[in-house]
């Protein structure tokens, strides 16, 4: 017994009573034995339950023990209770995991429990709780980002502001759980900015509400203004109704929200829900105004582009059509001025012609050889060949105004040097000062250089004219040209004069074509008012200036300015020529020139020519044969074989004088023949149009005879006599 009772205190239930006894020590014997069974059988229940549990992971396994009572009973039923409650705490963990695995985030853990287990199930919960907020935030992000990526699919490739933002409306409302929308564009007018309703949504309009607000009126223009969302919430009754055909209601959250691109507003959308917005959708709405922004920006920029083309077509048209009208009035602006060329052309000739017979024949009465006219009758030859010369100035006064006005005024750019400038101006003023007792004196500072560059005939022209005022308006005191240095590249020619001076008033006229300072009609001074002007634009055509100081009974000094340099301008800036044909040498005066009967043919259609030209010829030994026009001049030639030269007139009928020329030049005798172009052709080009014809010098009316007739003998070879 002893030894069996020692061995269940061990723990070693395989051992039994199996001694012989009898009486109470059998009865002890068999409790033992009893209890042996009993406890074995007990163990193992339990340490197949343990197994179960434990080792196999199986669960709802019992412990069942036959025969047990009191103490044993409760064990049994402790060890019972206990896989029990494990059982259903880890079956109620499983199943919640299996649903979240499934994707079922909303099942908890509710199973009591305590201990490590109770924290299992805390922990358990907690990330069900932490899964399901990161999914929320996942499904908002994909949420946001695929409204925010379809949204702006949408807007793109829209032209018109209206049809994007009525889009923007019916797709943007709705998306935010809003139920009002309303939509407003920036506009522009007289400096002022406002806005203006422009596409809407469960909008119901009438007189209360404004289509149009000003920036920083409103919430709309203070959102505008300040380029901030602006979120109210609890908006109060009779604010704002969200209506439809069965009844209406006031809003619960109003959104206000800027269309911005780079910081500038170009809009504003503001929208009203029955409910709250979600963080989600304040997101897509912060995040969509940059969107919109964009598309808005390169809508407008698109308009203005669309509008520009439109303008710019509008004025590429008119321009087309401006350019036509241009070419128009520059073809009959060059109509126009061909025909006034022509038409001076021919005035020139037709006033020059008559002219030259009058000069030669005035001139020829005024040296009275033959002495057989009186004094008084000289006077008058004198008389009228003076006012022919005035004549004469007029007309190429106007000629050289015209052709500078046309642009056909050509310079000859030289080195004109200031002595020999002076001594011009001196032979010139000398003898008209010293005529009306005038005082006259030139004066040239040490700094002026010895040699200017610019054209010497204009510069000279220029002066002359000046001088000749100063002459014709001064009766006491004197005349002055100081030449001195304006700046260190311009030097200055004044020309002052105690004269009669000029009112201020007059001062901007006397610079325009034929007008005086008195232009009335009992003036006292003559003069056709061309000189200034001409003065004035030739100039301006050697880049220089001509301007005037006058004071009424003081005098006036006339400044004309010229550059040291170069001549730039618009006019026709040429070298020197070549002449076609050598220069004549200096020659002896006329008068001591006599010719031996030399034969001269003289072409010219007008007889008053004739008779002027063969007259003088014929005083001077010459004799005169006579063709009227260019075909007969060729049969003269053909039919005398001893005409030593020809004076040839251009402008004649049926073949002119140049195609005259040319044909004579045709001819192997004549190739050497001297002809002289002897023509009231004075304009642009004639000279150099007879010298490439083949004539060997060119002369224009009116005639100076003595320059002629030293001509005629340089050609001819004869020499003045001793």
């Amino acid at each position: 017994i002893a030894q069996v009772t020692t061995a269940v205190a061990q723990g070693d239930l395989t051992k039994k009573i199996d001694v012989s006894a009898r009486g109470e020590i059998l009865e002890l014997k068999t409790t033992i034995n009893t209890m042996v069974d009993q406890l074995s059988s007990f163990a193992d229940e339990v340490t197949r339950v343990a197994r179960e549990v434990g080792t196999e992971g199986k669960l709802g396994g019992q412990a069942e023990v036959d025969g047990v009572a009191g103490t044993w009973s409760k064990l049994t039923d402790n060890v019972n209770q206990l896989a029990s409650n494990l059982t259903t705490q880890v079956r109620a963990i499983a199943a919640v995991a299996t649903a979240v695995t499934a994707g079922d985030l909303t099942r908890q853990i509710t199973v009591d429990a305590s201990g490590e287990l109770a924290e299992l199930k805390d922990n358990v919960n907690q990330m069900i709780a932490n899964l399901k907020e990161t999914t929320r935030a996942n499904r908002e992000q994909y949420w946001l980002k695929t409204n925010l990526a379809r949204l702006s699919g949408l807007m793109q490739g829209h032209r018109d502001l209206r049809a994007l933002a009525s889009l923007i409306m019916s797709e943007l409302t709705p998306l935010v759980s809003a139920h009002h929308g309303a939509f407003f564009q920036i506009e522009e007018d007289d400096s002022k900015q406002t806005l203006e309703l422009t596409a809407t949504y469960g909008f119901r309009l009438d007189a209360a509400r404004a289509t149009r607000v000003a920036v920083g009126e409103t919430l709309v223009g203070q959102s505008a203004l300040e380029k901030k969302t602006i979120l109210v919430s609890q908006v109060p009754g009779g604010y704002l109704t969200v209506s439809s055909a069965l009844g209406e209601s006031p809003p619960v959250n109003l959104v206000i929200l800027p269309i911005l691109f780079q910081g500038e507003t170009l809009g504003v959308i503001e929208l009203a829900s029955l409910n709250v917005f979600t963080d989600v959708h304040l997101d897509l709405l912060d995040q969509l105004k940059e969107a919109i922004g964009v598309n808005v920006n390169t809508m407008l920029a698109n308009s203005r582009t669309d509008a520009l083309l439109v303008e710019s077509q509008r004025l590429t048209t008119e321009l087309r059509a401006g350019s036509e009208e241009l070419e128009d009035r520059a073809r009959q602006l060059q109509t126009a001025s061909k025909y006034k060329s022509e038409f001076m052309a021919n005035m020139s000739h037709e006033l020059r012609t008559p002219l030259n017979s009058l000069l030669i024949l005035a001139k020829l009465l005024a040296d009275n050889l033959d002495g057989n006219l009186n004094a008084k009758q000289v006077e008058f030859a004198r008389t009228i060949h003076s006012s022919g010369s005035d004549l004469l100035q007029l007309i190429n006064d106007i000629l050289d105004l015209t052709k500078v006005e046309a642009g056909h005024m050509t310079l000859h750019e030289d080195p004109v040097r200031v002595d020999e400038l002076v001594r011009y101006v001196e032979t010139l003023c000398l003898p008209l000062t010293a005529e009306k007792n005038l005082e006259f004196s030139v004066r040239v500072d040490p700094n002026v250089p010895e040699t200017l560059r610019t054209d010497e005939h204009r510069l000279q022209q220029i002066l002359r004219n000046l001088l000749s005022n100063a002459v014709k308006f001064t009766h006491d005191g004197g005349i002055r040209l100081h030449v001195r240095m304006d700046d260190p590249s311009t030097v200055a020619f004044d020309v002052h004069d105690t004269g009669i001076g000029i009112p201020a008033e007059k001062l901007a006229v006397i610079f325009e074509a034929f007008q005086q300072a008195d232009g009335t009609t009992s003036r006292k001074y003559g003069g056709t008012g061309l000189g200034l002007s001409i003065s004035r634009e030739l100039a301006q055509l050697l880049n220089g200036a001509l301007r005037v100081r006058s004071e009424p009974g003081i005098g006036s000094t006339f400044t004309l300015c010229l550059p040291l340099g170069k001549v730039v301008s618009d006019a026709v800036v040429l070298p020197e020529p070549t002449p076609i044909v050598a220069p004549a040498p200096v020659l002896a005066a006329s008068g001591s020139i006599r010719f031996h009967g030399e034969k001269v043919l003289v072409v010219d259609d007008d007889l008053r020519n004739v008779f002027a030209l063969t007259s003088v010829l014929e005083l001077h030994g010459l004799e005169a044969i006579y063709a009227d026009n260019g075909i007969t001049g060729v049969r003269a030639l053909e039919q005398y074989d001893d005409v030593a030269i020809v004076l040839m007139d251009i402008m004649m009928p049926e073949l002119d004088g140049n195609a005259t020329i040319s044909a004579i030049r045709a001819m192997e005798r004549y190739a050497d023949l001297p002809v002289i172009a002897v023509t009231a052709k004075a304009m642009k080009g004639d000279r150099e149009k007879s010298l490439a014809s083949g004539a060997t010098d060119y002369v224009t009316k009116p005639v100076d005879t003595e320059h002629l007739i030293r001509l005629i003998a340089y050609y001819l070879g004869v020499s003045a006599e001793a």
